[in-house]
């Protein structure tokens, strides 16, 4: 009998990414030999080549915020026939479109909005699941037992030549990813950053940077007041940053997307949250500390902190992030 073919309509961020292969490890298990092909963006095939539950991934021919209609309907059209069920992990109405064009016969996801008819089967998403991403996710399989956790694969050969290209050796050196693609009220201070590096150098540890080349800024600032660290942001492909950080004994970074891949190829993780919640969108691991001052008027969950202070950061000393790297790398991690 033919394997039965799933489609994903991936989400556009790279830690809701990481945190959809909870909903493809689920299906995978549900139902052994299943084909998944996911639409996402160009920039998400390095990672989703590291999952092993993926197929293959479809380009979606438009821009984020674009309708899009016409992109829609031909892409939908050139699926027609090939799938047995569809997924649709986005909430919006205009993200339905594809597999309804497409006439998949099964087409599942949330109510949120006015999806009536496009979607075959839509379960309410409960009020305490709402910013839960990997539960919803998980949850949409409709399969019983715990949520599965996210694991990429590792390319060796990779790693080692980007260890020796930049003078760093695996399981001594620690990883700080200072960015967060979602606005400044999720960053630690730049100079934050650079008092830990300077403190964990004198241990014996070697830092380096990784980030889009949007945090190139941020990455010059910390070696400016860092000298000594490794700056490579803006200078490596997605799948380098995989396999760099499964080399790194440690990962400190903000609520960002690179957060969730450190999770998945089993780093120790320090995760410092400001804006937003850890029970919404922790590290996927055990290997975690997570560090935030739970002020009263966080989490905001605000792009750009509405008090004009951002005292959820800018008061979080790097002496408190330096505890919880030495609570996780002790084993003490939650």
């Amino acid at each position: 009998m033919a394997r039965r073919q799933i489609l994903v309509i991936g989400p556009r961020w790279v830690g809701d990414m990481v945190m959809a292969q909870t909903l493809f490890q689920a299906l995978a298990a549900r139902e052994p030999g299943v084909a998944i092909d996911v639409v996402a963006p160009s920039w998400a095939t390095p990672l989703l080549d590291r999952m092993p539950e993926v197929r293959a991934r479809i380009d979606a021919p438009f821009r984020p915020k674009e309708f899009g209609l016409g992109a829609r309907w031909r892409l939908g059209r050139s699926l027609a026939g090939r799938y047995d069920e569809a997924y649709v992990l986005p909430g919006s109405w205009k993200s339905a479109l594809t597999p309804f064009f497409a006439g998949v016969p099964i087409r599942i996801g949330y109510r949120k909005e006015m999806r009536f008819g496009l979607l075959t089967r839509m379960p309410a998403l409960p009020k305490a699941l709402k910013r839960k991403t990997a539960e919803t996710y998980f949850r949409l399989a409709g399969v019983a037992g715990p949520r599965p956790t996210p694991r990429l694969t590792v390319d060796a050969a990779n790693r080692d030549r980007l260890l020796a290209e930049n003078g760093l050796e695996a399981g001594r050196c620690v990883a700080f990813m200072p960015g967060a693609e979602y606005g400044p009220a999720k960053r630690w201070p730049s100079r934050h950053y650079a008092s830990l590096a300077r403190e964990l150098m004198t241990r014996g540890d070697r830092v380096f940077l990784l980030g889009s080349p949007k945090d190139a800024e941020v990455g010059a600032e910390i070696v400016e007041l860092a000298p000594g660290v490794v700056d490579l942001t803006g200078k490596t492909r997605l799948e380098d940053a995989i396999d760099l950080l499964s080399a790194a004994r440690l990962a400190v970074c903000n609520d960002s997307g690179l957060m969730h891949v450190a999770a998945a190829v089993g780093t120790a993780v320090v995760a410092v949250y400001g804006s937003t919640s850890a029970e919404n969108t922790p590290p996927l691991t055990d290997r975690a500390e997570i560090v935030t001052l739970e002020l009263p008027c966080s989490p905001c969950h605000q792009k750009v902190c509405p008090l004009g202070h951002l005292d959820c950061l800018e008061t979080l000393d790097p002496a408190r992030v330096l505890a919880a790297a030495e609570r996780v790398a002790a084993g003490e991690g939650r």
